[in-house]
């Protein structure tokens, strides 16, 4: 019988399951509140990725359309499992929430403006926006390494807040930039060893 949950414990699409279902069980304020969660686990806990490997995930699942937990749950799932995988933690993160927010709207029709869970809602965004800046924070730190990066870090933020642009531009243009960026940098660095 050990032998047996033993090997259950071990299985990994079990795991990604229970690891994405947890956090889709217990993560409020959605997608990019769930960043630094998920890295925990894929990082820290799991040994799943590495940190550089997490950051390429995290960019990638922001750069897609969708949100970015469930992305980010798809990618992860793909690269321990294939498709499989990807698909058994899509459902991980997914479920707890399509549950919630069923039972949730049943009740909230029930009890309409009611003070107490207006209150309490407005707690939960508070909280929310903490732990999304937080993730800002968390993931600054990783990716802003050299003077190229923060300035292109702010341009976007400039761009999306004061301008008003819609992020595509941004991120298409972080790629475009990225692109020059390092085809000059490398061209730089072939230039001095042949010098």
């Amino acid at each position: 019988m050990t032998d047996k949950l033993k090997k259950i414990g071990e299985n990994m699409y079990l795991q990604l399951f229970l690891s994405f279902f947890k956090l889709g069980l217990f993560t409020i304020g959605g997608g990019m509140a769930m960043i630094p969660l998920i890295q925990g686990i894929v990082v820290d806990e799991k040994h799943w990725m590495t940190e550089e490997e997490a950051v390429d995930c995290i960019a990638v699942s922001q750069g897609l359309p969708g949100v970015i937990a469930i992305n980010m749950a798809t990618y992860v799932g793909h690269q321990k499992k294939g498709v499989l995988g990807a698909v058994t933690a899509t459902v991980g993160v997914i479920l707890p929430s399509f549950v919630i927010i069923i039972m949730i709207v049943k009740i909230l029709s029930g009890i309409g403006d009611n003070q107490y869970v207006n209150g309490a809602l407005v707690g939960i965004k508070a909280a929310a926006t903490g732990l999304i800046l937080f993730s800002a924070y968390k993931l600054g730190k990783q990716v802003l390494k050299g003077w190229f990066q923060v300035v292109l870090a702010v341009a976007a933020f400039v761009a999306v807040i004061l301008l008003d642009a819609n992020a595509v531009w941004p991120i298409i243009g972080g790629i475009i930039l990225g692109l020059i960026y390092t085809g000059f940098k490398r061209k730089k660095e072939n230039g001095g060893e042949e010098g």
